[in-house]
């Protein structure tokens, strides 16, 4: 008996809640969107998402038909609005992803300087001898040049010699590389 009623009223009917209705709506419908939505987009699995989508939100929809159009005038109208905003919603995805890209692209790049410097401070630092090393881990806790003095029990003209012979070396190493 269904298949005698037209898609307007059954439209009107799955409209108004009654879910017999909307499945043969459903079933009369679902072939041509998928071909509209295969058409619009050019691909199987995206139109097949695009028909899916439409009709899991129609029900929520056809309260907003208007019987005064043809049904299926109406429903091409919501396939076609479904696509463009499938398509504006992959292209704004598409630049923020290549934005997240260089972001992600430049930390990456950042944090490889960063642990090659501090791989090559590891190196250098091991190089120095023990006094020196001593004196440039203090001085990097950051404690005054009094305090490391105190700590290591020389005076604060040693400490200051320590870290400028520390500096010249890391200098030499780093001169040496190049």
């Amino acid at each position: 008996m269904r298949d005698k009623v037209s898609e307007d009223a059954l439209a009107q009917a799955a409209a108004g809640g009654d879910a017999a209705a909307f499945g043969a709506l459903a079933a009369r419908c679902y072939d041509r969107t998928f071909a509209l939505a295969f058409r619009l987009t050019g691909s199987r699995a995206e139109a097949e998402d695009l028909a899916q989508d439409i009709f899991e939100s129609l029900p929520g929809k056809l309260p907003r038909y208007d019987a005064r159009a043809r049904f299926s005038t109406w429903l091409y109208r919501v396939t076609v609005n479904a696509a463009q905003d499938r398509r504006r919603r992959a292209q704004s995805y598409a630049r923020a992803s290549e934005g997240w890209g260089d972001v992600e692209l430049s930390r990456r790049a950042e944090a490889e300087e960063s642990a090659a410097a501090l791989d090559w401070l590891t190196r250098a630092m091991a190089a120095l001898p023990d006094d020196l090393r001593e004196t440039a881990v203090l001085v990097l806790e950051p404690l005054t040049q009094g305090e490391v003095a105190e700590i290591l029990g020389v005076s604060e003209g040693t400490v200051a010699w320590r870290m400028s012979e520390v500096k010249k070396r890391l200098r030499a190493l780093k001169e040496a590389e190049q």
